[in-house]
């Protein structure tokens, strides 16, 4: 199973920016963790800065993984452009927040992204990921234990 984790703008600073809110770990040693733990999925990462680059990382898995958690950072209060290209993949996306946006800034509380994703998690830190991941790995069962199967 193929799964695309996707941050957007200033997550390359989780582990440095606002500890308090985000952590004191970078998310490439966090990413090293969630492979650990789920050595049956296939888990890539992207990050970028750029609201264009990110779209066009959707464009090009968007077809072709198993699932996608997306945290677009603060796009995902702005972008129409990013909500539109959630909508038009075919493969599922989960939002995903290391806070709770519901308990921030009021400009916070509204997700553009949200009426087009499978589902939101947020407000676990860095393990809203690892919620995605369990995620994914309950509504497919099968593909986890299928060495189980004798059928």
């Amino acid at each position: 199973m193929m799964v695309m984790i996707i941050n957007g703008p200033n997550l390359n600073l989780l582990g440095k920016r606002e500890e308090a809110i985000y952590g004191n770990v970078s998310f490439d040693d966090y990413l090293k963790l969630l492979k650990d733990e789920f050595p049956k999925l296939a888990i890539d990462y992207y990050q970028s800065n750029l609201e264009g680059e990110l779209i066009n990382k959707l464009q090009e898995v968007g077809f072709s993984y198993d699932y996608i958690l997306l945290n677009a950072g603060g796009y995902t209060h702005t972008s129409v452009a990013l909500t539109d290209c959630v909508k038009a993949i075919e493969t599922p996306v989960i939002e995903v927040h290391i806070s709770n946006i519901y308990a921030r800034e009021k400009f916070r509380k509204k997700s553009l992204l949200s009426a087009n994703c499978k589902a939101i998690i947020c407000g676990l830190g860095l393990d809203s990921y690892k919620a995605g991941l369990l995620f994914f790995k309950i509504i497919s069962l099968p593909y986890f234990f299928k060495e189980n199967y004798s059928h």
